[in-house]
């Protein structure tokens, strides 16, 4: 039970003490006999909370930026109506920040024995799971004097998605796998193609694909046609130690790289091939496994939901061991992890020719913008000193890059808002030149 603000007015302005008393207060209140009357029939008028029944329904997901609808159904099976205020409880970071208040309170009026359904809009600034925490409701009575007041506990969660920003290149993306596939066959043979069709030679065809076979049998010369394979396996690792934890911009690097990831699944399941995912650091953190090409994206996105950096070392024995076991045939195993020279040559470097050995590897690295506008900066002594930090730390990378290059890897380092069409990029690259 609360005094309102009214009501401690009338107090206020009473001139016949009488005193009462209510649970939580230290001392005794004096308040003239008609308005301790009408507060108590207000209290007693005052529609029961914890008699209520709260339920809950609509969103359980939402892709990150975006909002999530959560409806709470408020029944009061009092014979008395309800006027109250509501709040609806989730952590902080289920808002934009200053919207909270606006958007988890509510104000209703439910006759006896009805019913009044309140959305609660999530605006979430985090992935993972959000769980709801209690809803606060405040009764108060016709005259507004006194109040009941009570929590309930109404459990629901909102998983908040990856926001695959990089979809929008997809249809380019698939447009010039279309080109790979049928569409404009590869004319050179790789170890990733196979026969597609004959055709007439043109002017500027490798002589190599020549068919003299069928050649011999017809007026014109045959050339042979050849496209690219499906149905390879690709195992997206991401590494998700320490480095991975490094802001750059406004989000962690390990955000950056699942974007990329979803990009090339997307594209990869799309051509045919198996995509299977591993998250690691000193353990296993996710693990996605033999879905089909329709249950890929659904399923990388929503295990990538949870997951998050961890500020330990990434045991890069453990991950290779690790990454084998998952990948036992031959595949294309795409490496996103960091090109700081000290993780790669201690800890990578050691065990890489574990991986080349079977496997064809792609290591794809996220770069940071502001060292690039480091680089070019110039007017003050300080910018020059700036950019004389920003060349030395480029100049390492590319020295880190090229030590993976000379093993037979390949390389992709570009920045966020480029990383994961240049990942796809290299990934069309590779199965026009037959490594796949």
């Amino acid at each position: 039970m609360a005094l309102t603000g009214r009501a401690a007015l009338l107090a206020a302005l009473g001139a016949l003490p009488v005193g009462i008393w209510a649970p939580g207060w230290t001392g005794m209140l004096a308040v003239n006999a008609p308005i301790a009357l009408a507060c108590a029939c207000d209290f007693a008028l005052a529609a029961p909370v914890r008699r209520l029944r709260l339920t809950r329904s609509s969103d359980t997901s939402a892709r990150l930026g975006e909002a999530a609808d959560v409806d709470l159904t408020v029944t009061n099976p009092s014979g008395r109506p309800l006027r109250a205020e509501l709040r609806d409880a989730w952590p902080p970071s289920s808002w934009q920040p200053g919207t909270e208040v606006a958007a988890s309170r509510h104000r209703s009026t439910i006759p006896a024995g009805e019913r009044r359904r309140l959305t609660t809009r999530l605006r979430p600034t985090r992935r993972g799971d959000h769980h709801a925490d209690r809803v606060t409701i405040r009764s108060y009575g016709p005259l507004g004097l006194f109040t009941r007041q009570g929590s309930h506990q109404v459990p629901w969660t909102v998983r908040v998605l990856p926001p695959f920003a990089s979809r929008k290149h997809l249809p380019s993306k698939l447009a010039r796998l279309r080109e790979l596939d049928g569409r404009t066959s590869v004319l050179t043979r790789g170890q990733g193609t196979e026969f597609d069709s004959l055709r007439d030679y043109v002017p500027g065809d490798d002589t190599r694909s020549i068919d003299w076979r069928a050649t011999a049998r017809q007026s014109t010369v045959a050339v042979r046609t050849w496209r690219p394979e499906r149905d390879r396996h690709i195992l997206l690792v991401l590494d998700t130690g320490r480095t991975s934890a490094g802001r750059v911009g406004d989000a962690p690097r390990l955000d950056a790289s699942m974007d990329a990831a979803l990009l090339l699944a997307a594209l990869a399941s799309r051509a045919g091939d198996r995509v299977d995912l591993l998250a690691y650091d000193r353990r296993v953190r996710a693990l996605v496994q033999g879905r089909a090409a329709g249950e890929v994206l659904p399923s990388l996105v929503n295990a990538l939901a949870t997951l998050e950096p961890e500020l330990i070392e990434t045991d890069a024995r453990g991950l290779t061991a690790t990454a084998l076991r998952t990948a036992p045939r031959s595949s294309l195993i795409v490496l996103l992890t960091s090109l700081d020279t000290a993780p790669v040559e201690e800890g990578l470097l050691p065990v890489l020719p574990r991986l080349t050995k079977r496997h064809t590897v792609l290591v794809a690295s996220v770069a940071d913008p502001h060292i690039e506008r480091m680089a070019k900066s110039r007017g003050t002594t300080e910018a020059v000193y700036d950019a004389a930090a920003a060349a030395q730390a480029q100049s390492e990378r590319h020295r880190t890059a090229e030590q993976l290059t000379r093993r037979g890897v390949t390389v992709v380092d570009a920045t966020p808002n480029e990383l994961a069409p240049a990942l796809a990029d290299a990934y069309l690259s590779l199965k026009a030149a037959g490594r796949l």
